[in-house]
């Protein structure tokens, strides 16, 4: 076998047995074979730590990638050559590299409650009354409402299964990433009522699939449909033109920390896996609590 089977054999493992999202398998391919690519142009023979280096040192002064993408690829050669290591088909040339990187902290982007509640009041406003656009507007409200209320991420919604939804204590099932599943609750009655008016639409049609969302063929509702969605409705509402369906997980624990919820507790109810993933959330809900101090503290004008 050569590093390219070694690449496919990694992939279909990965997709097999570890959950990934498909974004994730894509990134690793186009990782991998960008340095199937490099290692190709140069004619290496052998793998060792100098091929990494030469390789990062292609992708900074050559290729002029941000450190970002630098480390993502870095990683995911990592992954693999771990992957190899254990299989015992090659020697991890890797394992000891330790290359530092200045990395610049990003804040989370979050949508104001305002937003939020624009997003959702364009249901209110909608007058559709057609079989198609009843059956479409319960969905994304639910779907929308339920992103907003529980901050899961679009992959594990797009993933719940009607046998997930606990009907006698407002529990759902999730299935994060790697495999780690979790209980969410709905604490909202808006929310809870527009899943449960969903469902009883979506009862109304033959359906050969368990998934909760589905589309207008009756198939599992996507990812990209579920960003398809949230831009439809952004759009309308007139709220952030740059923001993603992934704002609301970042507005949804930014705003849980801001009204008192501990860390830890909102690390269980997001998924993270670290808390110092959940950590970065503290900052921005510090500053908007500087800000609120700044704006409207009445001893300011004393």
């Amino acid at each position: 076998m050569n590093i390219s089977d070694y690449k496919n054999y990694f992939l279909l493992e990965h997709k097999s047995t570890n959950n990934l999202q498909p974004k994730t398998i894509k990134a690793y391919t186009s990782d991998l074979n960008s340095f199937i690519n490099y290692l190709k142009v140069n004619e290496i023979s052998e793998m060792n730590e100098i091929v990494i280096i030469n390789y990062i040192n292609e992708l900074q002064n050559v290729r002029k990638l941000k450190d970002t993408s630098i480390q993502r690829h870095l990683l995911t050669l990592k992954i693999f050559f771990n992957f190899l290591d254990e299989k015992g088909l090659m020697a991890n040339p890797i394992q000891k590299l330790k290359i530092k990187f200045k990395r610049e902290k990003k804040l989370p982007k979050t949508i104001s409650v305002t937003e939020v509640k624009s997003l959702l009041q364009v249901f209110t406003n909608s007058r559709n009354t057609s079989k198609f656009k009843q059956f479409e507007n319960y969905r994304d409200l639910a779907l929308l409402d339920l992103l907003i209320s529980t901050g899961i991420r679009i992959g594990e919604a797009s993933s719940i299964c009607l046998t997930d939804v606990s009907l006698d204590n407002r529990l759902i099932l999730i299935h994060g990433k790697g495999r780690k599943q979790r209980m969410i609750y709905i604490s909202s009655d808006d929310t809870w009522n527009n899943l449960i008016n969903w469902i009883k639409i979506r009862s109304k049609y033959e359906i050969n699939n368990n998934n909760l969302f589905v589309n207008k063929y009756l198939n599992p509702l996507s990812i990209h449909a579920i960003e398809v969605i949230y831009n439809k409705y952004k759009t309308k509402a007139n709220i952030n033109k740059d923001s993603t369906p992934h704002y609301l997980r970042h507005t949804f624990a930014t705003n849980l920390l801001s009204n008192g919820a501990d860390i830890r507790s909102v690390q269980e109810i997001l998924g993270h896996a670290n808390i110092s993933t959940t950590q970065i959330y503290t900052e921005v809900s510090n500053n908007r609590k500087i800000e609120v101090m700044q704006k409207y503290n009445y001893r300011n004008s004393i």
